[in-house]
């Protein structure tokens, strides 16, 4: 069987209340768009937390075979759940996206048209509008400060901006390690380091209200301690 345009993986730990939506939008946008794909939707959980989003992912992909379900107890945070996903893609290009409709589910397609457009190896988002609150945009902006200053050369800004897309040849030549929420970062180095082209484009992230923010003070020191070891894994992987 041929492989599909396009695999995306979704996102949606603890969306139980808001995926249903979310992903009839998206397969709206990529049944308008009349190419080949898959959504892998990650409805991975830790156990004894109530978390219902596992059955809702399976109840959705009951109802269409080009929906596949991801649903593991948990081992790690998103980039357990991200790398779960991509080892379950089988397109083409690969796109991953949060569940959570902070990001628009459009922007897929827009990163997929521009891939296809300029022969880009990966696409992204830069978040030029947010309405997450000054809090985290200033955290942001001095992660990202702090990434350009420690990896420079890299044709990219918001890091961690999704949705990402990649091609399957990069996918593969990534061997992608991080468990945690350092994962979008440590794609960007990898691509950095193979001198893959990079591709961005603007758009808007909108506020939650289903539920708080998963980026809390610790998740912001894994940040700061990867950045270094990364930093120094560099130096070995030149």
């Amino acid at each position: 069987m041929e492989s599909p345009d396009i695999s995306v993986v979704v996102l949606a730990y603890r969306s139980a209340s808001t995926i249903e939506g979310f992903v009839a939008s998206l397969v709206t946008s990529l049944d308008e768009e009349k190419i080949d794909w898959e959504i892998i939707l990650v409805g991975n959980y830790f156990e004894g937390t109530g978390d219902q989003t596992a059955e809702v992912v399976q109840r959705i992909s009951d109802r269409n075979p080009r929906i596949k379900p991801v649903v593991h107890v948990k081992e790690g945070m998103m980039g357990w759940d991200m790398k779960s996903g991509l080892r379950a893609a089988t397109g083409k290009k690969m796109a991953v996206i949060d569940g959570d409709g902070q990001m628009p589910c459009t922007d897929v397609i827009r990163v997929y048209n521009l891939m296809v457009e300029k022969g880009y190896d990966l696409v992204k988002t830069v978040r030029i509008k947010r309405s997450d609150g000054l809090y985290r945009m200033s955290i942001s902006t001095v992660y990202n400060l702090l990434f350009k200053v420690m990896f420079p050369g890299i044709n990219a800004w918001d890091i961690n901006s999704k949705p990402k897309i990649m091609t399957r040849e990069l996918y593969q030549k990534m061997n992608l390690e991080s468990n945690g929420w350092f994962i979008d970062a440590e794609i960007m180095i990898i691509a950095r380091r193979l001198k893959m082209e990079i591709g961005e484009i603007e758009t808007t992230f909108h506020s939650i209200d289903s539920r708080p923010s998963f980026v809390k003070p610790l998740a912001i020191l894994e940040f700061l301690a990867n950045l270094i070891w990364y930093r120094i894994k560099e130096f070995g992987a030149k």
